[in-house]
């Protein structure tokens, strides 16, 4: 039997944050209530407001300034970038993507997963393994998570690899909308199984993109775990100074 499970109270108290910038009731420019009036407007913990506050600055929502508050952006802008791995992982056709689809199925909730997904620890979720190969070597290792209540209509569970990719289908049978994504960039050593897949040498670590993809509440819909060789990637930007 699949549990909805709610996310934790700051998630939520952002959630309504965004929804009030989104239908005007907190317009651009203008100041969000105060810490003080939060606590007695929603009922939380100072703690709790501080939170919601914190997600809302990270994401680009709200900004700090100071003398003034915490003042309204509105909704972050879409940054145009010449590589989206959270693009790739949401569309990617497992039917034809080059490379083979290596896992499936109910998991422990990694704990970088369950918070972003609002999950409690040791929850159980779904994953999906795809490993991305090019010339036949390994170059990506691609883990996506879904909560059990989102699952279920779906052919996510299937062991068969899945076309149009998981953003087509679950906005086809879920009626969900995807409408923004966060990227996450670490780097850390790799599990024993995610090095036999990528054909690691002992002690190569691996860049990690936590991919987020969210509706337009902030409500993760799904979260992938693209893990990259670090000895086989070079990260380069250009920007102009100001």
């Amino acid at each position: 039997m699949a549990y909805e499970v709610e996310p934790p109270k700051y998630v939520r108290l952002a959630q309504t944050i965004q929804r009030r910038i989104e239908d005007g009731t907190y317009p651009p420019g203008t100041r969000v209530p105060s810490e003080n009036q939060l606590v007695q407007a929603f009922g939380m913990s100072r703690p709790t407001v501080v939170r919601a506050l914190e997600l809302l600055k990270r994401d680009g929502w709200v900004e700090s300034r100071q003398g003034y508050g915490t003042i309204v952006r509105g909704r972050p802008a879409v940054v145009e970038q010449k590589d989206r791995r959270g693009s790739e992982a949401l569309a990617r056709d497992e039917s034809h993507a080059a490379g083979r689809l290596v896992e499936v199925g109910y998991v422990p909730v990694p704990v970088r997963v369950a918070s972003a997904l609002g999950l409690p620890k040791r929850a159980k979720v779904l994953m999906r393994r795809f490993l991305v190969e090019e010339d036949g070597e390994p170059i990506e290792l691609v883990s996506s998570y879904f909560p059990a209540g989102l699952v279920e209509g779906t052919e996510l569970e299937s062991a068969e690899p899945l076309p149009g990719g998981t953003r087509v289908h679950l906005e086809a049978r879920k009626k969900v909308r995807f409408d923004h994504v966060t990227e996450r960039v670490s780097a850390r050593l790799s599990e024993r199984d995610e090095a036999e897949l990528l054909d690691l040498p002992e002690g190569v670590p691996v860049i990690s993109v936590l991919v987020i993809a969210c509706d337009a509440s902030g409500q993760a819909l799904q979260v992938s775990d693209v893990l990259l060789p670090a000895d086989r990637q070079e990260l380069e930007d250009t920007y102009r100074l100001t």
